[in-house]
C-alpha cells in the first residue's frame, strides 16, 4: 500500500499557471475575434449568395442573441457537468461550426454556422471564471487580480486585431476563411486544454428526470425568450415593436416567478435579489458597454460620413485607444484597484463628451486621436475593476452563471449602441448629430460616476476586506480565499 507521503500534493499535481491559463485565454477570446472578423466579408458573401446588407448582417446579430443567451446557461451546464467538460464540449461544438460555415452551399448554412459559434464560444468565458476561482479558491489566493487582468486584456488585443485578421484572410483566402480559421483555432484550444487544465471532479450520478430537473429546461428557455425578446427590440428602436417590449417584460416576469420554485434554477433570483452590489455591478457593465460601444461606433461612423475621412485613417486614429487600454489594464490589475478606476472611467466618459462638443468636421487628426485616447481610459479602467469587483460579489458556487450575465449585459448595452446611434444621427452623421451624441454620452459617464461613487459595497483594492455580499438565505458571503472555506465547509471549493 502506498504511504501518504509518497502521494504528489495537490500543488504538485497542477498544471503551471500558464498551461493552465492559455487555453482559457485563448478560448475566451474566441467568440468576440468571431464578432468583429465577420464585418470584413459581409459584402463578398452577399455578392455570392445575393442577397443584401440587411440580410447579410443577420450573421452579425445571430452571433450576438446566441451568445446572449447562452453565455449563463453554460455557466448554469458547467456546474452540473464541471467546467473543463463544458469548455471542451463548447470547442468541440466551435470546430464543428467552423466546417459548416465553410463548406456552406446556401446563406442559410451561413446562419447556422454562426449561431453554432455564439453557442460553442460561449462556453469559455463562464466556464474559465469558474475554473480560475475553483484553482484561486484551492490555494487560498483571495481575488486573482493578475489573471482577471489576462482576461480584460486578451479581450482588448482582440478588439485590436479582429478586424485586419479578418481582412487579410478575406483578401488572401476569401470569406470561408473567416469560418474555416475556427477549426485550428479549435484544434489547438482544445489540445491545450487537455494537457493543462486539471480534470474535473467526478460529479453526482443522476437519472434521466434528475437530470431534466437540475438542468432547469423550462428556466432556461423563458430567458432565452425574455432576452432574445429585449434584444430584437433595443436593436431598431428608430421604429419601436413595443409589442416586443410586452412579450419581454412578460417573458422576464415568469422567468422570476419560475425560478423562485426551481429547486435548481438557472439563475438564482433571490440571491441575486438580496445581492444588491452585484445588481448593481451589472448596471455599470451595461452602462459602461452603452457609453464605450456608443462612443466608438459613432465616431467611427461620423469621421467617415462627417469628416470625410477614409477607413483606414479612421482605423489608425482608433488603434491608440486598444494599446492604451491595455496598458491601463495590466496596471490597474497589478496594483489590485478597483474603486478608483470605476470613478476614473466615468470621468474619461464626461470628458470624451466634453471633447466631442468641440469637435466639428473641420478638426485636425492630433485632436481626433486625443478623443479616441479617452476612450481607451474608460475601457481600460472599467474593464478589469468590474471583472474583480463580480468576483468578489458573487458566491463562489455561482460564479460561472454570474459571469455569464455579465457578459449578457454587455451584449445589451453593444445592440442598444447601435440603435441609440441610428436615433442620434438619422439618415446622416453630421457635426450637429455628433454633438447630440457627445450629450448623451456625457449623461452615460455621470451615471456611471455616480453609480461607482455612491457604491460603497466596491472594494478599494481586488484583496481588501469587503462588506459581504448577501447569500439567498440572507446570510453573507466571506471574501474569497478566507474563511469561505471555514464557513461552507471542506467541500465548498474542491482542489482540481
Amino acid at each position: 500500500m502506498t504511504s501518504s507521503a509518497a502521494v504528489p500534493s495537490a500543488a504538485h499535481r497542477e498544471p503551471s499557471e500558464w498551461r493552465f491559463l492559455t487555453p482559457l485565454l485563448l478560448g475566451s477570446t474566441l467568440n468576440p475575434i468571431n464578432s468583429s472578423m465577420i464585418a470584413t466579408g459581409l459584402v463578398g458573401i452577399g455578392v455570392d449568395f445575393h442577397t443584401g446588407p440587411g440580410t447579410t448582417a443577420s450573421l452579425i446579430s445571430v452571433l450576438y442573441l446566441c451568445s446572449a443567451v447562452m453565455q449563463p446557461t453554460m455557466g448554469k451546464l458547467s456546474t452540473l457537468f464541471g467546467p473543463r467538460r463544458v469548455f471542451l464540449a463548447g470547442i468541440v461544438i466551435l470546430l464543428a461550426a467552423g466546417v459548416v460555415g465553410a463548406a456552406a452551399p446556401a446563406f442559410g448554412f451561413l446562419l447556422l454556422s454562426r449561431a453554432m459559434i455564439g453557442i460553442g464560444t460561449s462556453a469559455a468565458y463562464p466556464t474559465a471564471m469558474a475554473l480560475v476561482r475553483k484553482r484561486a479558491d484551492s490555494r487560498g489566493a483571495g481575488v486573482p487580480g493578475r489573471v482577471l487582468g489576462n482576461f480584460s486584456i486578451a479581450s482588448q488585443i482582440t478588439m485590436v486585431f479582429g478586424l485586419p485578421l479578418g481582412g487579410i484572410l478575406v483578401g488572401t483566402f476569401g470569406w470561408r476563411a473567416l469560418f474555416l480559421v475556427n477549426v485550428p483555432l479549435a484544434l489547438v484550444t482544445f489540445v491545450l486544454t487537455l494537457v493543462g487544465v486539471a480534470k474535473d471532479d467526478p460529479g453526482p450520478r443522476r437519472d434521466l428526470k434528475g437530470l431534466v430537473s437540475a438542468v432547469d429546461l423550462p428556466g432556461i428557455a423563458l430567458f432565452a425568450g425574455a432576452t432574445t425578446s429585449l434584444l430584437v427590440f433595443l436593436a431598431d428602436l428608430g421604429k419601436p415593436q413595443w409589442w416586443l417590449a410586452a412579450v419581454a417584460a412578460v417573458l422576464g416576469a415568469a422567468l422570476v416567478l419560475w425560478e423562485r420554485t426551481a429547486g435548481q434554477p438557472l439563475i438564482d433570483v433571490r440571491m441575486l435579489a438580496a445581492n444588491r452590489p452585484l445588481q448593481r455591478t451589472y448596471l455599470r457593465q451595461l452602462l459602461v458597454g452603452l457609453g464605450i460601444y456608443t462612443a466608438l461606433y459613432g465616431t467611427s461612423q461620423w469621421m467617415e460620413q462627417g469628416a470625410g475621412l477614409v477607413p483606414s485613417t479612421v482605423g489608425l486614429i482608433l488603434l491608440p485607444l486598444s494599446g492604451l487600454s491595455i496598458v491601463i489594464a495590466r496596471v490597474v490589475s497589478i496594483k489590485g484597484w478597483v474603486r478608483t478606476p470605476l470613478v476614473l472611467a466615468g470621468i474619461a466618459l464626461v470628458l470624451t463628451a466634453a471633447v466631442m462638443l468641440l469637435i466639428t468636421h473641420h478638426s485636425s487628426v492630433p485632436i481626433l486621436i486625443g478623443m479616441s485616447l479617452l476612450f481607451g481610459f474608460s475601457n481600460g479602467f472599467s474593464g478589469f475593476a468590474n471583472q474583480a469587483a463580480l468576483y468578489v460579489q458573487a458566491p463562489a458556487g455561482d460564479i460561472a452563471v454570474a459571469s455569464g450575465l455579465y457578459r449578457t449585459f454587455a451584449y445589451i448595452g453593444a445592440i442598444f449602441s447601435a440603435s441609440l446611434i441610428g436615433i442620434t444621427f438619422g439618415p446622416a452623421a453630421t457635426d450637429a448629430g455628433f454633438h447630440t451624441l457627445g450629450w448623451v454620452i456625457g449623461g452615460i459617464g455621470a451615471a456611471v460616476l455616480l453609480l461607482a461613487a455612491a457604491d460603497r459595497a466596491i472594494p478599494k483594492m481586488a484583496n481588501a476586506e469587503t462588506p459581504s455580499s448577501p447569500g439567498p438565505s440572507g446570510a453573507t458571503n466571506p471574501p474569497p480565499g478566507r474563511t469561505s472555506r471555514a464557513a461552507h465547509g471542506p467541500s465548498a471549493d474542491p482542489i482540481p
